[in-house]
């Protein structure tokens, strides 16, 4: 059963160009599927963006692809939530302190899957691997920023998860428990945040074409699928002030 209330995206809700003016916000995770459409939305919806991943390449990639649209230019961070330490993620805050100036969101973007395995053949290291990258990180990752989030007059993270109807069967392994054990996270750190300026919100998106997708659903047409587009327009409804009555709940765009 789900910890957290469900709610819905307002009918016909779509990001204005100004909807995150004068906001930073950081993705993580950004230069995959979801992370990448994020960063794109938030920064045309006027967000000063921040991308962080563990590859800079791939980062640089972004961002060049994202200059070639026309877009504001992010603000590149590399950062490997495999091995990132306590120490480098109190580095990341102070470096959005003293560079920027401000923090008024993080979608966490960035997620571990090494595929569907029963759980007597699960690797050790793809199970804790996923347990870091998919709880641990942003748990530190929050953790740190927290004081920035809460000096903001309205801040928000964005947890992203997935369908506990299905993730609770077979094979679903350190994925699915972590999962699970970050939408528990949402829900207790809602419950010490609720009366801050810091809002906590997690979005479930309905299926789409990433590479996770493709990896779990290896027989399927991942380009049935729908682009990310309409869950990074959600993840931008989410980091503004208009969000503010789906604190402490589960965006569900399934």
């Amino acid at each position: 059963m789900s910890g957290l209330p469900l709610v819905r995206l307002p009918a016909g809700w779509q990001p204005a160009a100004d909807s995150l003016a004068g906001r930073v916000i950081l993705v993580t995770g950004a230069y995959g599927g979801l992370g990448s459409a994020v960063a794109r939305a938030a920064t045309l919806a006027g967000a000063t963006v921040v991308i962080t991943g563990k590859r800079k390449r791939q980062l640089e990639k972004l961002y060049d692809a994202m200059r070639e649209e026309g877009l504001a230019e992010p603000v590149i961070h590399p950062l490997d939530m495999e091995v990132a330490t306590p120490r480098e993620y109190t580095a990341l805050a102070e470096g959005l302190q003293r560079d920027l100036g401000r923090l008024d969101g993080i979608v966490h973007g960035a997620a571990s899957f090494a595929g569907l395995t029963p759980i007597a053949m699960q690797r050790p290291d793809d199970w804790l691997r996923a347990m870091h990258v998919n709880v641990n990180a942003p748990f530190a990752l929050t953790q740190a920023c927290m004081p920035l989030l809460t000096e903001a007059t309205d801040s928000a993270v964005v947890f992203v998860l997935d369908s506990p109807e299905l993730l609770q069967r077979a094979h679903w392994g350190g994925y699915g428990a972590s999962k699970a054990a970050l939408e528990r996270l949402a829900a207790i750190l809602h419950e010490e945040t609720d009366e801050t300026p810091l809002r906590v919100h997690a979005l479930l998106p309905a299926p789409m074409r990433t590479a996770l997708r493709r990896l779990a659903y290896f027989g399927d047409d991942i380009m049935q699928q729908p682009t990310p587009d309409a869950t990074a327009a959600a993840a931008v409804y989410l980091l503004g002030p208009q969000a503010r009555a789906a604190r402490g709940a589960v965006l569900d765009l399934r």
